[in-house]
């Protein structure tokens, strides 16, 4: 399989962007690639922003968010309360918030898949592209009831324990969530070595995204 490094303009810390609709999305959709972007890229700098957060889910972004950011030189983290499943009914507030984030100018932005069945996700990805319409962008991607998995274009391979530590993470941030039925420590092992094997990821395990655009 073809493999490319992504090209950062030179003399400075790369820019990412991590934009999630609720405050475990970022870490299910790209948590690996987080820990290879900081393995890779040493003091890069970040902007995590989660839009829909109650006060105690607020808390558990932030923890979280902290702790996959070990290694990160300049971060910021941003959760808002915007409401869970209503936020079709705030999209011109969510826009403006959307807004802010050009100030950042960031190298590659990652978002929700824009075929994600959940509105909250979906409305994030358009707002994402109607936002950063000269970017690159990776759609990150969540399992779920609605059964909604595609075949990503990208992959980012992983070695076994980064996908661990990855699911440990999730398992020790996130109690709101252990009580559901896709928060599940195979549900999140399982996909990723589906993606591993569908890139032939020497460990197995990878995350896979979707890129609508790419200018080679």
């Amino acid at each position: 399989m073809l493999e490319f490094t992504p090209v950062f303009p030179p003399g400075r810390p790369p820019r990412v962007l991590f934009i999630g609709a609720h405050s475990d999305d970022i870490e299910i959709g790209c948590g690996g690639t987080v820990a290879r972007l900081l393995k890779d890229h040493p003091g890069i700098s970040v902007r995590w922003v989660v839009f829909g957060c109650t006060p105690q889910r607020a808390e558990e972004a932030r923890l979280s968010a902290h702790e996959f950011l070990v290694g990160a030189g300049d971060f910021q983290i941003v959760t808002h309360d915007f409401p869970d499943a209503f936020f079709s009914s705030r999209s011109a507030d969510i826009k403006r918030e959307f807004e802010t984030l050009k100030a950042f100018g960031p190298d590659l932005v990652f978002t929700h898949c824009g075929h994600d069945r959940h509105q909250d996700h979906r409305l994030l990805s358009e707002l994402t592209w109607n936002t950063f319409r000269n970017h690159s962008i990776l759609e990150y991607e969540v399992a779920k009831y609605d059964a909604d998995l595609r075949s990503p274009n990208v992959f980012v391979q992983l070695t076994k324990p980064t996908a661990q530590r990855k699911t440990e993470l999730l398992m020790k941030h996130f109690a709101t969530q252990r009580g559901k039925h896709w928060f599940d420590v195979e549900v999140f092992m399982g996909l990723m070595r589906i993606r591993g094997l569908e890139c032939c990821s020497p460990s197995g395990y990878a995350e896979g995204y979707y890129a609508r655009k790419l200018v080679l």
